[in-house]
């Protein structure tokens, strides 16, 4: 299979072992990709510090997601926020403020793949306009449809390719 997910080498960090069985099993087919997994913050950190990474996949919840999203765009590792407790608008807008390139619902891992190539070939504006073309309906219905509306600039510049990105840094 020629994916650009091929000879690659991911991190993914969710406190949930079924999530990290289902990603494992969503990744295996593609040759020399080496998926690297951990369930703790601390284990998390270890790896992002002891190794170079194409993607890094990283929870919200139980993990200190954040802190580990700070620490993973430091490194100037392209990172995707996977979650399903921290589902919010204000965990969504967070995750694209602090440099995230992607924030897929847990509900939505069967649609994984597509996301993480485009993470990987499009550039961080180009990115987020494709999240939003897939998966703008799905955060109307959870969101409700006036979610976009409270910030309309932010959102609208997002939705369009046009944010700017400056990362946002969180401090102990």
């Amino acid at each position: 299979m020629g994916s650009i997910l091929n000879e690659k080498r991911i991190l993914a960090v969710d406190d949930e072992p079924d999530i990290l069985a289902t990603l494992k099993e969503q990744l295996e087919d593609f040759p020399g990709l080496v998926l690297d997994t951990a369930t703790t913050y601390e284990d998390g950190y270890h790896l992002l510090r002891s190794w170079t990474y194409d993607l890094v996949i990283l929870d919200i919840m139980g993990v200190r997601g954040f802190d580990l999203l700070n620490a993973s765009v430091s490194l100037g590792f392209p990172t995707v926020m996977l979650t399903a407790h921290a589902l919010t608008e204000d965990a969504l807008k967070t995750s694209i403020e602090m440099g995230a390139r992607a924030f897929i619902p847990k509900e939505k891992m069967a649609e994984m793949i597509p996301f993480l190539e485009d993470v990987l070939s499009l550039s961080y504006s180009p990115g987020w306009k494709k999240v939003f073309d897939k998966l703008g309906g799905f955060f109307s219905a959870k969101f409700g449809p006036e979610w976009q509306k409270k910030e309309k600039q932010f959102w609208e510049s997002v939705a369009s390719g046009e944010f700017e990105h400056e990362p946002v840094i969180l401090k102990k």
